[in-house]
Formats: structure tokens, C-alpha cells, sequence
């Protein structure tokens, strides 16, 4: 069967995908996000699994939300449950892009609370875009158990995420401020003061919060 032009333009498109250089895959992705069919959707998101460089995984996250929903989310969702935790955590970030609330069902509390601190990133932020009105209360009090969790990122992660959800997430930040781990209630009372002022700054918040539980506060 004789190839149409079409045809050779994905076949090139493809490969290009899977090209030892970052520069050839990073257009590659740009290609198949101008000019999107469903032949590549697959590929696009195998190479989310495995792309090493971040300015490629952006650029194949643009590639997919430039392609039809009905073709891109179904894949999505069996991805958020693989194994290997960058393909999860590419896939979340990729469902919050699209932002269709019908995904809102695979974001579970064991992605919010994965292991790998990046899959756990990415759900909080893609649980904050997603979450129907009035599942806000519910989402805090799973978010507020990650409190004090890993490094600076991380926690500064988690504080936009629960300082998106509003004012739903004091009930929860309450009893934390009082929690036997001094990281938990540190990492509590900053994302207080972020919620009552974005503006103050994550280290700023932190340190304020440092001040007031060695003066014996609890803010």
C-alpha cells in the first residue's frame, strides 16, 4: 500500500519522538501538537514516561491537550496507575492542563498521598483544578494529612495547593497547629499565614511560624 503524504509526515513525526536528541524530539512534539492526530496520541504519552529532559515533557503535555479529549483522557487514566511514578506524574500534570472534571474520579487518595514526592505534587495541583464544588472539605482533610512532608518543594507544594481550596481548609489546619511533630505544625501555621496573605512569601511564612511556637503560640 502506497504511503500517503500524510502518512510520511507522521512516520517522521514518530521517530522524532524517540531521537537521541533533545532538540529533534522537542520539535518533534511541537509537530505533533500543530497538526495533532490520533496516531500519535499513544506515542506522546509513552515518551512522557521516559523523557528525561523537562522542556520536552512540557512541550509533548502540549502536544496531548492539543488533541481531542475523548481520544487523550481515556489514555490519561490508565497512566495515572502505572508503575513507573514520572509516567504518573506526567499524566497528572497532563490532566490538569486539559482540566476535564471528568478525571476527577482517578485522582484517589493513594495518588495524593503517593510515595514519590513529584506524583504527589502533581496530584495536589491537578486535584485543585479538578475537584467538584463541594468535595473542597474532603480534599483539604486528605492534603492536610501530607503536612510537614519532604523538602522545601514539597511543602511549599502542598501550602498553594490547600491555599487554593480557600477558607474550607482551616477546620483542618486547626488541630494540625497543635500536632506532636513540630514540622507538621510549622508547616500548619504557615500555610495559615499564606492563606490570610498570599503576598507574604513561603519563607517568610515559615520563619513567622517558627517564631510563634518557640514563644510557646500557636498562632
Amino acid at each position: 500500500m502506497t504511503m500517503t503524504g500524510q502518512d510520511t509526515e507522521a512516520v517522521r513525526v514518530l521517530r522524532g519522538l524517540e531521537d537521541d536528541r533533545s532538540s529533534v524530539r522537542l520539535r518533534a512534539a511541537l509537530e505533533a501538537g500543530t497538526r495533532p492526530g490520533r496516531y500519535f496520541v499513544d506515542k506522546l504519552i509513552e515518551r512522557c514516561a521516559v523523557e528525561p529532559e523537562f522542556f520536552v515533557r512540557d512541550m509533548l503535555t502540549w502536544a496531548l491537550t492539543r488533541h481531542p479529549v475523548s481520544v487523550t483522557l481515556p489514555a490519561l487514566l490508565r497512566e495515572v496507575r502505572s508503575e513507573r511514578a514520572q509516567a504518573r506524574s506526567q499524566a497528572l500534570h497532563t490532566l490538569s492542563k486539559i482540566g476535564d472534571r471528568q478525571a476527577w474520579p482517578a485522582i484517589t487518595r493513594a495518588l495524593l498521598c503517593d510515595a514519590d514526592d513529584e506524583v504527589a505534587r502533581s496530584a495536589w495541583r491537578t486535584a485543585v483544578v479538578l475537584v467538584p464544588h463541594g468535595e473542597e472539605p474532603a480534599l483539604a482533610a486528605v492534603l492536610a494529612t501530607q503536612l510537614g512532608r519532604g523538602e522545601r518543594e514539597t511543602r511549599l507544594s502542598l501550602s498553594r495547593a490547600l491555599v487554593a481550596l480557600g477558607d474550607v481548609i482551616l477546620p483542618v489546619l486547626r488541630p494540625a497547629t497543635a500536632a506532636p511533630d513540630l514540622r507538621v505544625r510549622t508547616h500548619a501555621l504557615a500555610t495559615q499565614r499564606l492563606l490570610r496573605d498570599p503576598d507574604a512569601g513561603f519563607e517568610f511564612a515559615i520563619e513567622e511560624a517558627k517564631r510563634i511556637l518557640a514563644l510557646g503560640g500557636s498562632g
